[in-house]
């Protein structure tokens, strides 16, 4: 009696659950239906052996994970090529007719959120994957089914994957930034993030209070469906329980295509949803086919990226900041303004050169937009709006820290600080000192070394190694463990190798990659002060420049006396890394490589480790000298310009592969 009851409750709550969040026709108020799930909640806690997989109640969340389980997809998650304009389009449509004659496209949404993967087994949902780098994601099922739109049990018992968006509703984001504004925490960026943020919940109850939804737009295999065309493969998803997305059309050619988009840039605002694009598609299924693929993405399909929006607001001042190596940069203060899901209220103006050459002044109306949808910068001003008052600008003659004279070095556009006790410039080297790449020193953050500076307590980077307890417990917010927790990663840090502290020490043009190649070659510090200019440059990869600034750095009496006190602190000053013996003749001899995007299976560090052992150049800019590029996941401007060029790109997977047959 009690399963036929359970039975009973789980019909009903999946069809009034596929009304209201696919359908969005409720045939029930909110009322009856949340009666009804607190019946079914309460026999379940009653009687646990009535519960299953598919019960409409695990929505709520369940029991937090430790982590999320690497899986591969049955069939790998290709992403698609980019069209950036109407010239882009029409290269796609010639190379469509050349290889398959005239075709219908089916042009979709292409909604800002994470690309999922769904696998059911005789109509029941058994796992909930990430696209991760397309070939191996992450098992996210638990947070997968708090998603109202995802059906738990289909019409059809089909063994299949399908796949979509999944996504975070413009209200939905405004009520999680509410509820983060009350608590005091960080609002989230945008909805894109907060999705991805959401679904990467280790405790499934959290993502279920998020409120995301989700549009289906594809199965692994379409064969499975038995359809002809894209377009029915949708309507078919619709049929069986999926929700997919209404805003679809069937363009009979590539004019109607970009009418469609013409018609999307307009009004995307005006949708409940963000979208970042249009996608476009051969909608018959055959030539789908015929056409194939290339190494990354299909040939019969492509993603048009809507132009980066522009906005328009004020400038209300050129606020001067004093980086670590003295260079002086110019920031716009602007009147906040919401510009592609995020409110800007800075945007970097580079150089005075920049400022010049576009004209911009204190009180202007200014356009902005974020570079590659990231970086806040100044197009232009609005020169029909300048106010009469408005005069040119120049920067400063003086540090506005320490009212050195600022200078020019010949053949550079930035000015710089040269005064050596300039705080700023200390403070920002001590930033720079304890970050990530260099000494790594966890919970030495930009306030806590701004305090520190304030205090009196340090003055250079030695300082840090000779903080005490009774240094720092008068500090705000310094409390007994966080101060215990302080001194032991200070002392941890003690133990990094020679190319940690090389590269944390700022010296000019030396980055991560070249310290790294530099301490592994001589070894210690010591080795090092006694090098010249020719024999550093004779090291691959080490070029006058860095070779110049090292020779000079380490032969100024001052920092020889900064590392004394470093090493009299016990600070590590040998390389304890493994060395890397270049093996050679094999395909990456000499090649430059770019690796862009987020890795699952190698660090980036790791591949650019592994890829320089075996003779590859690994740089992190895409340019016409590039030879390939190393693309993982949410891989952005840099792929986006590697397909521009025409430059080759492997996936993760494709690396490993290679990688395993070089041995």
């Amino acid at each position: 009696m009690m399963q036929q009851r359970v039975d009973e409750l789980h019909r009903l709550l999946h069809q009034y659950n596929y009304e209201y969040h696919v359908l969005d026709n409720p045939s029930v108020p909110d009322s009856e239906y949340d009666k009804l799930l607190h019946e079914l909640i309460a026999i379940e806690e009653e009687y646990p052996v009535l519960k299953t997989a598919d019960s409409p109640t695990v929505r709520v969340g369940g029991t937090p994970l430790s982590s999320f389980e690497k899986v591969r997809h049955d069939t790998p998650m290709l992403s698609l090529g980019n069209a950036f304009d109407e010239e882009d389009l029409r290269a796609f449509d010639r190379r469509v007719v050349e290889g398959v004659g005239q075709v219908d496209y089916m042009v979709e949404l292409k909604i800002d959120g994470l690309a999922v993967s769904l696998k059911y087994e005789e109509g029941r949902l058994v796992q909930g994957l990430t696209r991760g780098d397309g070939t191996t994601g992450e098992n996210i099922t638990e947070n997968i089914k708090t998603i109202y739109a995802v059906p738990l049990v289909i019409k059809e018992p089909l063994t299949f994957e399908v796949r979509g968006e999944a996504y975070m509703p413009r209200q939905s984001f405004i009520n999680l930034n509410k509820e983060k504004e009350k608590n005091g925490e960080p609002l989230a960026a945008n909805p894109r993030n907060a999705a991805a943020g959401s679904l990467r919940q280790l405790d499934s109850k959290l993502a279920a209070k998020r409120k995301l939804d989700i549009f289906l737009y594809s199965v692994n295999d379409l064969r499975e469906l038995d359809v002809p065309s894209q377009s029915a493969a949708l309507d078919k998803l619709d049929d069986i329980g999926f929700k997919t997305n209404h805003e679809r059309k069937l363009c009979k050619n590539i004019d109607e295509v970009l009418d469609y988009i013409q018609h999307w840039t307009e009004e995307r605002n005006n949708l409940a949803y963000d979208i970042d694009g249009i996608v476009i598609k051969v909608n018959d299924l055959a030539k789908q086919e015929e056409l194939g693929f290339t190494a990354k993405s299909p040939r019969w399909a492509i993603a048009y990226k809507f132009p980066a929006e522009e906005v328009m607001t004020k400038l209300r001042d050129i606020e001067i900041s004093v980086g670590r190596t003295g260079a002086v940069t110019p920031t716009a203060i602007l009147e906040p303004v919401k510009v592609a899901g995020t409110t800007v209220g800075r945007a970097s103006l580079h150089n005075e050169d920049l400022i010049r050459e576009k004209d911009i002044r204190i009180g202007d109306e200014v356009i902005i937009r974020k570079a590659g949808d990231i970086i806040p910068e100044v197009v232009r001003p609005v020169l029909d709006r300048r106010p009469d008052d408005a005069v040119p600008y120049h920067m400063p003659e003086h540090c506005p820290a320490c009212g050195h004279e600022l200078v020019r070095i010949e053949g550079e556009v930035a000015l710089r600080c040269i005064n050596p006790a300039c705080e700023a410039k200390l403070v920002e080297g001590v930033i720079h000192f304890v970050s990530r790449q260099a000494m790594n020193i966890d919970g030495l953050g930009e306030r806590i070394v701004e305090q520190l500076f304030q205090a009196e307590l340090i003055r250079d980077v030695a300082d840090i190694y000779y903080l005490k307890r009774e240094d720092l417990l008068p500090l705000e917010r310094m409390a007994d463990k966080k101060v215990d927790k302080l001194l032991q990663a200070i002392e941890a840090s003690k133990a990094n190798s020679l190319e940690r502290l090389l590269f944390g020490l700022g010296i000019r043009h030396l980055g991560a990659k070249a310290s790294r190649i530099i301490a592994e070659e001589y070894g210690s510090m010591e080795k090092l002060a006694a090098a010249t200019e020719e024999e550093l440059t004779a090291i691959h990869e080490i070029g006058h420049k860095i070779a110049q600034s090292v020779v000079t750095y380490l032969h100024n009496e001052d920092m020889r006396e900064l590392l004394l006190k470093l090493k009299e602190a016990g600070v590590n000053m040998t390389y304890t890394g493994t060395k890397v013996e270049v093996v050679s003749n094999t395909e990456f001899m000499d090649k430059t490589i770019v690796l862009t995007g987020k890795l699952e299976i190698m660090t980036r560090t790791e591949a650019s480790e592994k890829l320089t052992s075996l003779g590859a150049k690994v740089t992190s800019s895409v340019t016409k000298k590039t030879d390939l590029v190393i693309a993982g996941e949410e891989a952005g401007s840099k792929l986006a310009k590697a397909e521009s060029l025409g430059i080759e790109v492997w996936s993760e997977e494709q690396l490993i592969n290679k990688l395993q047959e070089i041995g």
